[in-house]
């Protein structure tokens, strides 16, 4: 039995958000159960890896990373511009006492729940950013949109340059039996690259105190985490993971106000969308697979925000998908699975939360204490369980309650007043 449909609610956003929750997992798994280098410089541990754990990367790679969490981006866009806008629309104040809450409930989730790569602060804080914008057009919105990721796509090819550069000086600053004799930007250089490989290039040392810390208990591994989080915090969300976010936020905007997210559009137009989308998004993440893999997985080649084609092969899959997602929806077709993901989708908060304390119960010192022990290849069935588990409690509370524990804990706060919970029976 499948939960009772909202009339209330649109179905195709409620099933891309569940697609797009479920499938962030598929980079998310990375950060709590390898080593923390792996996650931004797979090169780490794939060098000398099995070939089932290299595959394994070049699928996620091509189809997920970074994918899911720009469509995740985009609907969050849209959901600002359906709660703020049209005859339902809701005041500013309750806006930003809504999307401070959810500040709340991303700290929470980074330094409680162990995740220091959570991405609700962060859009939290574009959050704040987008309600200026809620009556522009679309035309302009698409507009703010392109030159945000045209600007972003430069800024990663100037670092990537910038940082290849540094890494030649690091190079001839290391052979050099002079040092006095070198110029001051030289060493510059090489000191910009020693700080930024630091966390990324671990020695054997590093890593056997990393996953001592990590492993030995909670509090130990909270201790560990919050160094992550606060890096993440105040360099790494407001210099890259915000403008990140805010361009496919007003994207997102944007496609709402054209009608294509909540599925106005024709079926062929969803069809174009999808082969258009995942044609460019497979060329151009392959290109990035095949530089990746050819270079040895040399740093400068594999990290995603030094490649100046990075955001159009993600943006390339995420539309690509909202043209599969919602063509399928329109010809009727695995509508079983579909109301799957979009009671998934109805509880994404509470789903978010829920993988970050399942995985911490599974790699870090509050459980099992797994982090390091396996590889790419064996975490991959973890999210399998993890995604068909989701998917059958999703359905299972929907049917009895009207809200996602969280989002009913959400909703009450920002309402100041408690929403009946339980579904009459």
């Amino acid at each position: 039995m499948l939960p009772v449909p909202e009339t209330n609610r649109i179905q195709s956003l409620d099933v891309l958000r569940g697609f797009a929750l479920l499938g962030i997992l598929l980079l998310n798994i990375l950060g709590f159960g390898l080593v923390s280098a792996s996650y931004s410089n797979p090169g780490f541990d794939l060098i000398n890896a099995e070939t089932i754990d290299i595959t394994v990367w070049a699928v996620v790679e091509l189809f997920g990373e970074g994918a899911m969490r720009c469509l995740f981006s985009l609907l969050f866009g849209a959901g600002v511009l359906l709660f703020t806008t049209g005859s339902s629309g809701k005041s500013g104040s309750l806006h930003y006492r809504r999307t401070f809450l959810l500040l709340l409930f991303g700290l929470f989730n980074a330094y409680v729940l162990l995740w220091n790569g959570d991405i609700l602060t962060t859009y939290a804080v574009a959050g704040f950013m987008l309600y200026p914008l809620r009556n522009f057009g679309a035309k302009t919105l698409f507009s703010i949109a392109g030159l945000l990721i045209v600007l972003i796509s430069l800024l990663y090819a100037g670092t990537g340059y910038g940082l290849g550069q540094a890494r030649s000086a690091a190079q001839v600053v290391a052979g050099s039996e002079q040092s006095a004799s070198l110029s001051p930007s030289l060493i510059q250089g090489a000191n910009s690259w020693k700080e930024f490989a630091a966390g990324l290039e671990l020695d054997q040392q590093a890593v056997a105190d990393e996953l001592s810390q990590r492993r030995e208990n909670y509090a130990s591994a909270f201790h560990w985490n919050a160094k992550k989080v606060n890096e993440m915090l105040f360099f790494v969300m407001p210099v890259i993971l915000l403008w990140d976010a805010l361009a496919m936020m007003i994207l997102g905007m944007a496609l709402y106000k054209a009608n294509v997210l909540q599925g106005g559009q024709s079926t062929s137009f969803y069809f174009r969308l999808m082969l258009a989308g995942l044609a460019v998004g497979l060329m151009v993440n392959g290109y990035e697979v095949h530089r990746a893999f050819n270079s040895g997985f040399d740093l400068i080649a594999t990290f995603a925000q030094m490649q100046p084609t990075y955001q159009f092969g993600r943006l390339g899959m995420a539309l690509g998908y909202i043209g599969l997602i919602v063509w399928l929806s329109q010809l009727g077709v695995l509508a079983v699975f579909r109301q799957a993901l979009a009671a998934v989708g109805r509880m994404a908060l509470t789903n978010y939360l829920m993988q970050s304390l399942i995985c911490a119960l599974i790699f870090s010192g509050l459980g099992l204490a797994l982090v390091g022990e396996l590889t790419r290849g064996w975490l991959y069935p973890i999210v399998l369980l993890i995604w068909i588990f989701q998917m059958w409690f999703s359905i299972w509370w929907l049917q009895r309650f009207k809200f996602g524990p969280v989002e009913w804990l959400w909703r009450s706060l920002t309402y100041g007043q408690i929403p009946e919970f339980k579904r009459s029976q």
